[in-house]
Parts: C-alpha cells; structure tokens; sequence
C-alpha cells in the first residue's frame, strides 16, 4: 500500500513538472516560436518585448470583434483592439464583425496564454472597408489613412490582408503598373504618414492582386513547414511570377516589367488562430495570416527602438554618439531592417553564413544560390521568397547596433538612415561610402539591403492636406539608386566587386561571399534622376568580421 501510494505521487510530481516544463513552449503559436519567426526570445527577459505602447494598423473587408462593443467579442479578453472603425467612422456595435479580420488580429495581438500572438501588447487600430459590392479603391483608401493618423499620427505598420481585383478596377485595361487609387494611396501613405505598409502576396486562386504592385510597402508570401519547420514557399503563394492561376491568366497576376513584387516570407501554412468569441479556429493557411507575423515583429523592433531613444536622452547623449535617434522610427529603415536580416542558408556554425537559421526553399526546392536573383546584379529579389523568411530574433540582431553615419568606420552589423543627391552639395554628395572598421572573413557571406520611396503625390483639391473621395493621386516615378560591395581602399565603382542595380526597383539587396579577408565597403550612389535631387535612403548591413 505504501509503495503504491509513492508510486502515485511520484507520477503525480512527474505529470505537474512536465506541465510546467512545457509552459513556455505551448504559451506561443507554432508560428511564433522555433519553428517558425523566433519571436519568443524577444518575449523572454531579459528582452521582455511585446509592442508595449507601439500602435499598429490593420485594414480589411470586416474586422475583428471588440469587448464591450460587439456581443462575439463578450467572451474574448484575449484580442482587445484599441480602437475600431468603418471606414472613416466609428466603428459601429455587432456591424462588420468578421471571423478573418478576428484571426489576423490574434496573430497580431492575441493574449491568450495558449495561441500568443507576436506582439501581445501592441495598440492595435482597426478598420473595416464593407462589404465588396459597396465599398471600392477610394473608401479602402479613406480606411488606410483613417488608422495611419491614429495614435497622433504614430501608427509604426499597417496590415493588409486584403486585396483588389483587377476586374475591379476602372482604369481602361488596367495592369499591375503600380497606379491603381489604391496602390497609390498605400505609396502615399508609406512616404508622408511614415507607416511601414504590409500586404498580403497573392495566393493560388488569384483575383486580388492590388496593392501588390506597391513601391513603398512590403508584399509578403507566406511558407509551410518541412520537418516541422517553416522554410519552404507553400504551393498556394503566386510569388511574383505565377506560371499557373486557377481560372485566369498568369500576367494579369504579375507586375508591369522585370519589377518584383514578393519582399519577405513568413509563415502562413496550418496557423493557429482565434475566431472573434475567443476560442481556438481551425488551422488555416494564406498570406493573410503570413502578413501579420510581420507587421506584429514591426511593434517588437519600435518598441526596442523607442527604449533606445528613451535611454540615450535620459543619460543626454547626442544620437551620433548614443547611434539612436527618430530615425529609427523611419519605415524605410525597418523595410531594410526586416529584409536584410531575412534567413536564407543555415549556418553550419562557423558563422560564415551570418548565423542564420535556416536554409530556405522555393516551391521547387530551390535555395538562395539556385536564385537568378543570386546570379544577377539586376534582381535583387527572389521571385517566391523575396530576401528569403522573417526571422524576427536576427532582424532584432541586425537593428540592435543602431545606426550609424559615412563618415564613421561602420560595425559589422548596423544600419543608416541618411540621403543622396543627383546635384551633390556641402550637405549632400551623389553617393555615400560605408566603411566597414575590420577586415572581413574571406569565404563568409554579406548581406545589404538599401531602400527608398517612390514619389507618388495628392491631389488634394480642397487643399486639407488629407485624402477625400473623388481625389485622384500624381505618381512622379522612382530615381534610381545602385548600391555596390568595394574594397575599401577602390574609388572607381566600376571596379566593384559586387552590385544590386536595378532600374525599376525601390530595393537593392545583395548577398555575396567576400573573395579574400581584408577591408572592404559598401557605396550608395545616386544613378539617375527622375523626380527631386535629394533622395532620402535607408541602408542595413550584416558582414563576419575577420576571425584572426
């Protein structure tokens, strides 16, 4: 009897330790842990980053329930959305609420001990378009730009899990060329509000391709598990280059010219999510859900960003000291900052592949160096996995750093925030030299990646500085930056080693294996101009140092 008795509260203590040892693992979405963006070391002390007090958008069809508004929202304190809208207006009690704009919002925000979104305790402002047969581009834009004032006007990301179809569109033959309304509006947004703009890529049945022809905002694909990790493209994302769309033709899918639209992938395969009452939805897929990964790891950044800030004006050290600033709120910076730290071959442990933590693979597992975009100078963008997958611990790696100016010898890792001009000055010049401070491991790998605004402008007819139905947009086209990987001591980029020079893309990105240890630099220039002299930039980098 006693043995017994011993024995029972011996598998007792056994089953309440295993409970807890497990804790921290089931306490996060798949998506958000190992397997997926790495967002939970972010969570963890001594970090403790959760988007506290960073306000984040999300703009769809309906939107999610709220406590204390809608009676689906009576039993869900896990998503509590900050503040709701219909469009321009108020959101109105049980109107619009909707089961996909609910389950964005749990990967966004969810508190719930079990399915953890990525940022918890992000401000989430939300807005609901209507219902597709009474709502088009122009009231999707007044949604748009209603979240991007809220918080002050300090809205760090917006969601798009949405889209429009061409068909739709009232252009005479429209095309993927970047000037439908709404496209427009979003690049708009991006450049005036400073909103980092994230949108859904386009998935296997087609039909919502608008905005995915942005300039300003990321378009993300969304990835699958292989061997319990996401890594692989899933069969259902379009990429830039659809071969095959269910029910209509492939171009209609794709961007005007050798532009690419995919920036970044993240998971969007069989994701936990929670429906507008609070309880757990069947797992579902799409880059709707692989969209939020990435505006909810935005909030996590800002809110480190803005500790940085804080500390740096509490001890009154100056931002070219403390390397933090405002700029660090640009969302061209975290563009770069996200896309530069993307994953794309594992490392084998010798850090000679920047210690990334997986080798990702197209739908016809294809890795990075199988790429054209790896052969050619003028891609810098896979056509299906854009810089490669989200990692939301290595883009925190690859901000820490803060940024850093030309005229200092950079660190290994940073990022800046700075311009060119077409007509170089005593405060501008036509190109920008990064320098890095040590050698660099020959046999290792860099990655840059530089990015800028394409200048779209409102015509604002009542001149209130806002967007209002029946107001049209001007696109005054995109200058051409290149951005070039040098020896430090070349002056002539024509002896580059290695280039990003694209002519029609808003992003240079480059990943190359540096030919020999010694010092080496990466050159900003200003290629041609086609709209203002001076054009602002953001540039982030990840190089080895020198192992000797």
């Amino acid at each position: 009897m006693i043995r017994r008795r011993i024995r029972q509260l011996a598998w007792f203590i056994a089953t309440v330790a295993l409970v807890l040892f497990s804790v921290p693992v089931m306490a996060l979405m798949d998506s958000v842990g190992e397997n997926g963006i790495h967002a939970h070391q972010l969570h963890q002390p001594p970090l403790n980053l959760t988007g506290r007090k960073i306000a984040i958008g999300q703009i769809e069809i309906g939107r999610p329930a709220q406590f204390g508004l809608d009676k689906a929202g009576a039993t869900n304190r896990s998503v509590r959305p900050n503040r709701l809208f219909f469009r321009d207006a108020p959101a109105e009690a049980n109107s619009l609420v909707d089961s996909h704009a609910a389950r964005v919002a749990s990967i966004l925000i969810s508190r719930d001990k079990t399915l953890t979104g990525v940022a918890p305790e992000a401000t989430l402002y939300a807005s609901a378009v209507g219902a597709e047969s009474r709502s088009e581009q122009p009231e999707e834009c007044l949604a748009a730009q209603t979240v991007s004032l809220q918080n002050g006007g300090d809205v760090r990301a917006i969601n798009y899990s949405f889209g429009e179809s061409l068909m739709r569109d009232p252009r005479d033959n429209p095309v993927l060329d970047g000037n439908a309304l709404l496209t427009q509006c979003v690049d708009w947004l991006a450049r005036t509000n400073n909103v980092l703009q994230v949108i859904a890529g386009n998935q296997g049945r087609g039909g919502f391709p608008i905005p995915t022809d942005s300039f300003n905002g990321m378009i993300i694909a969304n990835s699958m598990r292989v061997g319990g990790e996401f890594r692989k493209v899933d069969y259902f994302s379009l990429g830039s280059e659809p071969e095959v769309v269910i029910g209509r033709d492939p171009a209609t899918e794709s961007n005007v010219g050798p532009r690419r639209s995919v920036a970044l992938l993240a998971p969007g395969s069989d994701i936990q999510t929670l429906t507008p009452n609070g309880t757990a939805a069947p797992a579902d897929s799409g880059t709707s859900f692989a969209t939020p990964h990435v505006v909810a790891t935005v909030a996590l950044l800002q809110e480190f960003g803005d500790r940085s800030i804080r500390q740096a004006l509490e001890s009154k050290q100056t931002p070219e000291v403390s390397h933090w600033g405002l700029d660090a709120r640009r969302q061209e910076v975290m563009k770069a900052v996200l896309m530069n730290s993307a994953d794309k071959l594992q490392d084998q442990g010798d850090g000679l592949n920047l210690g990334m933590t997986r080798t990702v693979l197209t739908q016809r597992n294809r890795t990075w160096l199988d790429s054209d975009a790896h052969q050619s100078t003028r891609l810098p963008l896979d056509a299906q996995m854009g810089t490669g997958h989200l990692n939301a611990f290595r883009a925190y790696e690859q901000f820490r750093p803060g940024q850093w100016r030309p005229d200092q010898e950079t660190p290994a890792i940073g990022w800046d925030y700075r311009a060119v001009s077409a007509a170089p000055s005593a405060n501008t010049s036509k190109y920008q030299d990064y320098v890095f401070a040590d050698p660099l491991q020959g046999g290792s790998f860099i990655a840059a990646t530089l990015t800028w605004n394409r200048l779209v402008e409102l015509q604002d007819r009542n001149a209130n500085g806002q967007y209002d139905i029946g107001e049209t947009f001007r696109d005054r086209g995109l200058n051409n930056l290149d951005m070039y990987l040098m020896r430090a001591e070349d002056t002539d980029s024509r002896n580059r080693i290695w280039a990003s020079d694209s002519q029609v893309d808003s992003v240079e990105h480059l990943f190359h294996q540096i030919p020999e240890t010694g010092r080496y630099k990466i050159r900003v220039v200003y290629r041609d101009q086609i709209n203002e002299p001076v054009q602002p930039y953001a540039l982030a980098w990840w190089a080895m140092p020198n192992r000797g």
